[in-house]
């Protein structure tokens, strides 16, 4: 089974927390929900390890692990992806990001409103266990 492993980076703005998401970038994804940064662990990587690789190559920005988040697996595909929240080392500069990576085309932060509008619904777990 497919694994792949990211962070559901939160960043605290004057208007409260916020969440960093993407949307994959591609003619075929216009209408894809949003994703946490996230990718396919490399042979021997760590979860934690390819999360935060991940989160930088799509982003650009640098983040430390605050807790796992544990897993979830796509009712369709089967896929499997490990979250870990995360916090940025240093505070975003705005709240809409240039994408770092080809493969996404939108990087943002977003409040939790309107990154539960937004992100996969299977992905969803990891906002309510954030919150936890």
């Amino acid at each position: 089974m497919k694994t792949s492993a990211g962070c559901l980076v939160r960043a605290v703005f004057p208007d409260g927390p916020r969440f960093l998401l993407v949307h994959p970038s591609g003619n075929y994804n216009r209408r894809s929900p949003w994703s946490i940064p996230k990718g396919e662990l490399e042979p021997g990587e760590d979860p934690q390890a390819c999360a935060l690789r991940e989160t930088r190559e799509e982003t650009g920005i640098e983040c430390s692990i605050v807790r796992p988040l544990g897993e979830i697996t796509y009712k369709k595909s089967r896929k499997k992806v490990v979250a870990f929240l995360a916090e940025p080392m240093a505070p975003p500069p705005s709240a809409v990001l240039e994408p770092a990576s080809w493969e996404v085309d939108r990087v943002e932060l977003l409040s939790e409103a309107e990154a539960r509008e937004k992100i996969h619904p299977d992905q969803a777990a990891f906002i309510d266990r954030a919150l936890e």
